[in-house]
């Protein structure tokens, strides 16, 4: 702790012996302060030292007035190192000195120092002015602390030492800052009572309708700004700014440009601020177009864009999805000569991760390294994060682990292990994903709910439960109260494991905690108490959904309709499905899928060729699961012609051949009469995916020789 000297002040007269060089030096320091700079002040400090090491200490005046000097400068450490030593060889502080005291402790945030000083300046007899106590006041409202300032003002007036304007704005600002509102108000109100220099300025309001826009309260902060008219005081280009970012923050774009409007009418000049708080507002509501006009009006009117209205713009383009608007203005800046900051490259970096322009955004990346700018934490999760959305999480971690082996300036965060962990467990790489999780808790760094979310998951999927139970135990020590997801990860996981009752025992308890189960815990359960042929728990849990205020979706309802279709119970599944209709619950593939596939088996032709042509009229892609059942149903029915149709039809939509359905077509091929010419309605299939490439009728018919030989009837 910095040491107290002047809690113990020298005698009010003292002896002091002057050396012989005394003069010598004191002329060199009067040299040294005429004009004083920098560089002849740290000259003055030095040989004012020196003097006072050996014996030949300056006059009072000297010292006093270096002291001054070194305040004026702002060297507020030279300020307190001189004044020590002043007391140390007993040479009287003046006034200002002890007022240079406060104002250098006050700066360099020691403002229980500041403090003592003020009762040293008592106990020497002199008279505290507002001057000091409003040092001391900014002091506080700096650091934050609001409440110490409002015990220092009401002291001031305790000690007879009459608040001036500067201590109301100084304490109104501190106040605003805080969102103490309330008091804020209050304190206005007393200064409109006040007599004299008290009464509210520009300053003032000005400071007020900051912190009323900043809190939202935009309309009474505008009616400041028509009370300041009446009083004759005009606004500012601060109020207007505070005023148009209010609005924009509200989104009222339309009242903000009103006010800008209004104040160039009026003469006042718009600033940096200004334009960029609407330039932010029409960005972040898509109006790129409107946004880069007013960077061209900002322009004309001979106001330089600073790098902030352009990152502005840029972050604005690149999250309303015009990126390549945002690279024209990142250009533009380039070319004007303003420097990019490091915010700057991440709002690139991060627009063109989001549209997948890995590429783009990597030689970002590479430019900003060349021009000196280091990519931070903030850079490479962005990068991480964009790799992941494409789906390139080999690419996302291989760069994670980079990082985390790289001995560089960088220090990876919580997001940037989580990253890393959650790309390995995607892609089923527990192993390497602990060795990850150890390296972090080595490094110091506490994993927080989706780390051990990510990890638990990642176990539970490769059947380790011993190793998830050991996480979830690790997860309850640290203090982490497990979240949402935490409970459906376990869930999920346990049904996947058939591991029912401790599935069902954390579902009550996820609701014991106060936290609202999911459909998707809910279709867990169902789905695993439909696979061991528990209908009817199944069925009570469909019901138990909405008893906590969910309500079932497609996959519920395509849950139990199997589940009943599977016992037989025709009649409770098309209940089913009405209830289903009626909730505005449209089937998908997988509904349709179900029901032709049951319906089929059931021997109910007509209702699966219904359930077709409502699911291609509905625009829902059938399977090859869907297919091979209806293959198999016009088979048994005879239904050459729909055979072929279908045929063609799985031909147009891509469809790939697997083996199962490759033995369906061989089949409903092996039950059609011997008249038919099968080169002539086999259609060409797809080999992949993509329809680019096809397998010629004949080269189909070779391929079905190969699984089949006795097929040598069809092959000429």
């Amino acid at each position: 702790m910095t040491p107290k000297p002047f809690l113990n002040p020298p005698p009010i007269f003292s002896i002091r012996t002057f050396h012989a060089s005394s003069a010598s030096i004191e002329s060199q320091l009067n040299l040294l302060l005429y004009k004083p700079n920098p560089h002849s002040l740290s000259e003055a400090v030095s040989l004012f030292h020196r003097a006072a090491d050996s014996g030949s200490v300056p006059n009072e005046s000297a010292c006093n007035t270096l002291i001054d000097n070194l305040r004026k400068q702002k060297l507020y450490e030279s300020v307190v190192s001189v004044y020590r030593k002043m007391v140390h060889v007993s040479v009287l502080p003046r006034f200002t000195s002890y007022s240079a005291l406060i104002e250098s402790f006050v700066n360099s945030q020691n403002l229980n120092f500041s403090l003592a000083v003020v009762g040293l300046i008592i106990k020497r007899g002199f008279g505290v002015n507002v001057y000091n106590m409003n040092l001391v006041l900014k002091g506080f409202v700096q650091n934050g602390d609001c409440d110490k300032a409002m015990s220092l003002f009401h002291e001031m007036k305790r000690n007879c030492v009459c608040p001036d304007r500067v201590s109301y704005n100084t304490l109104l600002n501190g106040l605003c800052k805080a969102k103490k509102l309330v008091e804020a108000r209050a304190l206005f109100r007393v200064m409109k009572t006040a007599e004299g220099e008290c009464q509210p300025n520009f300053v003032t309001y000005g400071t007020l309708i900051d912190g009323l826009c900043k809190n939202g309260e935009v309309g009474e902060g505008l009616d400041l700004m028509e009370e300041m008219g009446k009083e004759g005081l005009d606004a500012d280009v601060v109020v207007y700014s505070a005023l148009i970012r209010g609005f924009c923050d509200k989104g009222d774009i339309g009242r903000g440009k009103e006010l800008l409007n209004e104040m160039l009418m009026k003469g006042v000049t718009p600033n940096v601020v200004t334009y960029s708080c609407l330039m932010h507002a029409l960005s972040k509501n898509g109006q790129w177009q409107e946004a880069s006009k007013m960077l061209n009006d900002m322009v004309s009117r001979g106001i330089r864009p600073d790098v902030l209205v352009y990152t502005v713009l840029i972050d604005g383009l690149s999250k309303s999805g015009r990126v390549s608007d945002a690279m024209r203005v990142f250009d533009l800046m380039m070319q004007k000569g303003e420097e990019a900051s490091a915010v700057t490259y991440n709002a690139m970096i991060c627009g063109l991760c989001k549209e997948g322009r890995l590429d783009d955004a990597l030689k970002i990346l590479e430019m900003m390294a060349d021009k000196g700018r280091k990519p931070d934490t903030v850079t490479y999760n962005t990068v991480f994060q964009g790799l992941s959305r494409v789906g390139k999480i080999e690419e996302a971690v291989h760069l994670c682990k980079w990082l985390l082996n790289k001995k560089s300036h960088i220090e990876p965060n919580i997001y940037t292990y989580n990253y890393a962990i959650q790309g390995l467990c995607k892609l089923g790489r527990h192993g390497e994903a602990a060795s990850i999780y150890n390296t972090m808790i080595r490094r110091g760094v506490t994993g927080n709910v989706v780390t051990y979310n990510s990890l638990i998951s990642c176990y539970l999927n490769a059947g380790k439960l011993v190793k998830a139970l050991e996480l979830w135990k690790c997860l309850i020590d640290l203090g982490i109260p497990p979240n949402a997801m935490t409970y459906s990860v376990m869930i999920n996981g346990l049904c996947k494991m058939q591991m029912l009752s401790i599935a069902k025992g954390l579902l009550h308890k996820k609701i014991a905690c106060g936290i609202r189960p999911t459909v998707t815990d809910y279709n867990a359960l169902m789905a695993a108490l439909c696979k061991e042929n528990s209908l009817e728990q199944a069925k009570r849990l469909f019901q138990e959904i909405r008893s906590v205020n969910q309500c079932p979706d497609v996959y519920s309802f395509n849950i139990i309709i199997d589940g009943t279709l599977r016992a037989g119970d025709i009649q409770y599944a098309k209940e089913l499905l009405f209830e289903m209709v009626n909730l505005d619950l449209v089937p998908d593939a997988i509904t349709f899928s179900i029901l032709i596939n049951r319906f089929s088996k059931l021997g109910q032709f007509d209702v699966v060729k219904s359930l077709y042509e409502r699911m291609i009229a509905l625009g829902d892609v059938p399977d090859a699961v869907v297919f091979d059942t209806l293959l198999k149903s016009y088979v048994l029915n005879g239904e050459t012609e729909n055979i072929v149709s279908l045929l063609h039809q799985m031909a147009d939509k891509g469809v790939v051949l697997d083996s199962k359905l490759t033995s369906t077509i061989l089949y409903c091929l092996c039950n059609m009469s011997e008249d038919v010419d099968i080169k002539s309605i086999l259609p060409n299939f797809s080999q992949h995916t993509s329809k680019e490439t096809s397998i010629p009728c004949n080269e189909f018919l070779k391929k079905l020789h190969k699984i089949h030989p006795e097929l040598q009837l069809f092959v000429s």
